[in-house]
């Protein structure tokens, strides 16, 4: 090349900053480095989505296990539009994504075109940053800013429009690895003691962490504290292994959709200590009574923004999760007496067995319905269990049959179990591609309900078409599972009595068939609906070279449903 022109300039960029894939849907307007790829840069790999929210979703698979920038490409503001939905789901779950755009050209601002759109303005509510690139001399400055922004804690996708006009000109700017700061920061040696003094004298302590933990890789330092003051966990806005699920102290994930399921746990502690999360994530939160009257709150994070934003606290502390907690244990071994240690070994003994009875009962109610057709996914997850290899990923949009999967394989390490977080639907089949992309070395396996499947079904094309060899499983009950829950509480709280369910709440008459359509789209699979098929449909997934789908019919009964 003669003359480097901004096209060339982007993909030089991300290369030095290490970034070898690029996620979208192409367009017009990002046709010229898009041209530019297969001649001049094999290295870059541009993985193709047949709609942007596909590319979106698979990219936050990608950037969430790997924990770095992660480049989405979109079209114009119809392309942006589709993929927005994704975006808010990012956003929520603190996805490093950097989100580029092509637009017609700043030349023609004033002729209000075909399919002019304020980009920037579009974006904004559902990003850290947005911006659009004005000139060509500030093309890459912009771009390592949008990275730095994107991989700062508190992490999150961020946006830039730019113009085909500023990417087919000459771009005379040196490329230099973005900067990134490094934000593990202690805090004070009087805050630490603070805390631990509030910690080691609580009766009924409590602790609510969410994925800050597993960013910051703390799980071993949480574990340790909570084991010091015998306070049992619970996930807030959580959706990786932040503490192993198999731990007697784990008590699981606090409400996703009702407040008062969670205030129930967590108005019970006279001591809370929150870690890498907000406090509350439900869609219908507890406007009040979330904490007992005087309990004492200590909030842990990196993100000041969360900190006192909904409920009062005594102590907020500003600071990397890892080595905050780290210097807590030392601070409470250090000061914990005798008594404070016995006390705590008699609540840790009782919460373990509480919850091993609670498992007991769980098991038993799983085999209860052990070979019944319609299948329940327990019986498939504790086939799968037996033989899924030790290192594979999970990627888990079960949804409401999330806790049956998590009871066979539960999420105990860090990078090797994912939950759907942000509130989007879509995201197992895509999420499972992003993951199998950044390891290609292990097992991927993405779960998703029949519901959740259809929003990016199209997402089985690109599995097939780049030969990316994610296992897939479609939990499929023929309905909206978790609208049906969710409406026999609002019956409930409403005192209204019970009746059919909505029809839109059905996904049936025609039936949904995911083999069909997976094999239309270059994806081998089977359906399964008896016992029998369960054991050789996981041994063909799990032995296919190349992605593979497994159609699994369950049953659509609603637990508390009458009739």
């Amino acid at each position: 090349m003669e003359k480097r022109n901004g096209r060339f300039a982007i993909i030089e960029q991300l290369l030095a900053d290490g970034i070898r894939y690029m996620f979208g849907n192409p367009g017009t307007s990002e046709e010229g480095f898009l041209d530019a790829l297969s001649d001049y840069y094999p290295e870059f790999e541009y993985i193709l989505a047949l709609q942007e929210t596909i590319a979106v979703a698979a990219a936050d698979g990608y950037a969430r296990s790997t924990k770095k920038p992660t480049v989405v490409q979109l079209h114009s503001g119809v392309g942006l539009g589709n993929g927005i939905g994704m975006l808010y789901q990012a956003m929520r779950g603190h996805a490093p994504l950097v989100v580029l755009a092509g637009e017609s050209g700043i030349q023609y601002d004033a002729m209000d075109a075909q399919m002019a759109a304020d980009l920037v303005s579009m974006a904004k509510p559902v990003t850290k940053w947005a911006t659009r690139v004005v000139h060509p001399s500030s093309l890459l400055r912009v771009l390592r800013r949008a990275i730095k922004i994107a991989a700062t804690p508190p992490m999150g996708p961020v946006f830039v429009s730019l113009p085909m006009d500023v990417l087919d000109a000459p771009n005379e700017e040196e490329v230099v690895p973005t900067s990134i700061p490094i934000t593990r920061v202690a805090p004070e040696p009087e805050a630490i003691a603070k805390a631990a003094s509030m910690l080691a004298t609580a009766s009924k302590p409590l602790m609510i962490v969410g994925d800050g933990i597993a960013y910051s890789d703390a799980q071993a330092e949480l574990t340790r504290v909570a084991e010091l003051i015998g306070a049992q966990v619970w996930g807030s806005d959580s959706s990786e292994p932040n503490m192993s699920a198999t731990h007697p102290l784990f008590g699981g994930l606090l409400g996703h959709m009702f407040g008062e399921v969670s205030s129930r746990i967590t108005s019970q502690a006279d001591v809370v200590l929150i870690c890498g999360t907000y406090v509350f994530p439900e869609v219908f939160p507890a406007l009040s009574g979330a904490f007992a009257p005087n309990t004492k709150i200590i909030h842990i994070d990196l993100n000041a923004y969360e900190i006192a934003k909904n409920f009062p606290v005594d102590l907020g502390i500003v600071s990397d999760p890892k080595m905050t907690l780290a210097k807590l244990g030392a601070e409470l071994e250090k000061i914990m007496t005798a008594e404070q240690k016995r006390l705590v070994g008699q609540r840790i003994a009782q919460i373990a067995e509480t919850k091993k009875q609670h498992m007991t009962e769980q098991f038993e109610a799983d085999k209860a319905v052990h070979d019944i057709v319609p299948l329940h996914l327990s019986q498939f997850a504790e086939e799968l269990a037996r033989h899924l290899p030790p290192n594979a990923i999970v990627f888990d949009e079960a949804i409401t049959h999330s806790e049956e999967l998590c009871r066979y394989i539960p999420p105990t390490t860090l990078g090797h179990y994912f939950q759907t977080r942000g509130g989007s639907l879509g995201v197992g089949i895509p999420g499972a591609i992003g993951i199998k992309l950044a390891h290609p070395d292990k097992t991927a396996i993405g779960f998703s309900g029949d519901g959740g499947a259809m929003y990016t079904i199209q997402a089985l094309w690109t599995a097939a078409h780049h030969n990316i060899d994610a296992k897939f499983v479609i939990c499929n009950n023929r309905s909206y599972r978790i609208l049906k829950l969710n409406i026999l509480q609002y019956w409930q709280e409403q005192q209204l009595p019970q009746a059919e369910f909505p029809a839109s709440f059905d996904l049936c008459h025609p039936d949904l068939r995911f083999d069909e359509l997976a094999r239309a789209m270059g994806v081998q699979a089977v359906r399964v609906e008896t016992p029998e098929q369960i054991k050789p449909a996981i041994a063909q997934a799990l032995f296919h070279n190349g992605p593979f789908l497994i159609d699994l019919v369950i049953s659509n009964e609603v637990p508390g449903a009458i009739g």
